[in-house]
């Protein structure tokens, strides 16, 4: 494949983004920083979210998706390419299987396998369920989980998940086309929670469910809204997982409130309990986690929040992060990965750096996201990186050639 290679100079970084901020904050935009597109059509690519292994850990292989169409939802009937890039290979693209359970933002949830060096994971449809692939790059054989899953632990022993049926009905966008809610007429059923698989033995436990998470009060209470769980995460020692409990509020929207629970369903405890708002959010370390919501005092803002009842919760970045994006720490912690929506009369997408030890913010580009990138099939560039912190890649349709997977080298910046 031939590669596209350019250059992100300070001239493309958007002024427009910087002078938001006053004098004294504004960004720093890197003088170079080079963009290497990884896919090509006519086929679309894209691998997803922002918490997941997009990386081998040997950094050759790039993971991924292809489709045949953009701006409408999933049906049942569309099944997705999974595959990978090999980027020693002039960026060529290897097909390792396809999925029917997917959809614009999350994917099928396809990832490495934590500590494996040929294992990914992907979640599919098969006959009345939902159900998890373990698929080996290097011998070719295949592995079927009897669930779908969400998020591994960082052994890779473990993965937890939720009922991507509730999230489809609740959440498009997030769940998958195909099957149906059996408890819509519920509004928190039972059976319905956070879950804990064994990627050996296929065990599913459930760790907490619906009905389990109304037993804690919420001020005003939660009205006739249904209630479902999602954006689950392992934290980094594998002891406990983060999720979203969100419901239905009258008049349109939802409220949230976050959670962690151990994995074997113990100490279930609320962060940031009176916040009534979560968005993105990332594990910093097994104690604490970064994430969008409101702080008691200082209103939406970044904030890194103690893993325990009534933690400490403060706010970061509040000066240069000043929007919800998609938050990630590289290896050390020293450095953040985020970006922003669409902005400006362009909808240019800005992924940037944010240094903790100086608070200084470093952008990397600004990519436009033309006007049909919207709701449930926008495309937001997610930003992953690589298991050295040296590399980014985000997906982008700035090209003019659909949605295309990019990578970013920061290896000048952070080191």
């Amino acid at each position: 494949m031939e590669l596209s290679r350019r250059r992100v100079l300070t001239g493309l970084m958007g002024s427009a983004i910087v002078s938001q901020w006053p004098a004294t904050q504004a960004a720093e935009a890197a003088s170079e920083v080079t963009v290497r597109t990884i896919t090509r059509g006519p086929r679309h690519h894209w691998f997803a979210y922002y918490d997941k292994l997009q990386f081998d850990p040997a950094v050759r292989y790039c993971l991924g998706n292809a489709v045949d169409f953009e701006h409408r939802s999933p049906t049942a009937a569309d099944a997705i390419e999974v595959g990978m890039v090999d980027l020693a290979d002039h960026d060529r693209w290897i097909r390792l299987g396809e999925s029917r359970a997917w959809g614009w933002q999350q994917g099928c949830m396809l990832q490495w396998v934590p500590g494996q060096s040929s294992q990914v994971i992907f979640n599919d449809r098969e006959g009345d369920d939902y159900v998890a692939r373990l698929h080996d790059v290097t011998s070719g054989k295949t592995h079927t989980l009897p669930k779908a899953i969400y998020a591994l632990s960082p052994a890779g022993r473990f993965a937890v998940t939720t009922d991507f049926r509730r999230i489809n009905e609740l959440r498009p966008g997030y769940g998958y086309a195909g099957l149906a809610d059996p408890w819509t007429e519920q509004r928190a059923p039972v059976d319905v929670g956070v879950q804990r698989v064994d990627l050996e033995t296929g065990e599913v436990t459930m760790l907490v469910s619906l009905a389990d998470i109304l037993d804690v009060p919420f001020p005003g209470g939660f009205g006739d809204g249904k209630h479902w769980f999602n954006h689950l995460l392992v934290s980094p020692d594998g002891r406990r997982t983060i999720f979203l409990h969100r419901w239905q509020r009258a008049g349109g929207g939802w409220f949230t409130r976050m959670f962690t629970v151990g994995l074997d369903g113990a100490d279930l405890r609320e962060l940031n309990a009176s916040a009534g708002m979560v968005s993105h959010f990332i594990w910093r370390d097994p104690q604490h986690i970064l994430a969008w919501t409101k702080h008691p005092e200082q209103g939406n803002c970044f904030c890194v929040i103690e893993d325990a009842v009534d933690g400490d919760v403060q706010p970061i970045g509040r000066e240069v992060m000043p929007a919800d994006g998609h938050c990630t720490y590289l290896p050390g912690n020293d450095w953040i990965v985020n970006d922003t929506y669409p902005q400006g009369p362009e909808r240019r997408q800005t992924v940037y750096l944010y240094e903790v030890a100086t608070g200084r913010r470093v952008d990397l580009g600004s990519f436009a996201s033309p006007d049909p990138y919207r709701g449930e099939w926008r495309c937001d560039t997610h930003p992953r990186h690589s298991p050295d912190g040296r590399l980014l890649c985000i997906d982008s349709p700035h090209t003019g050639a659909g949605r295309q997977m990019h990578l970013l080298d920061i290896s000048s910046i952070v080191g």
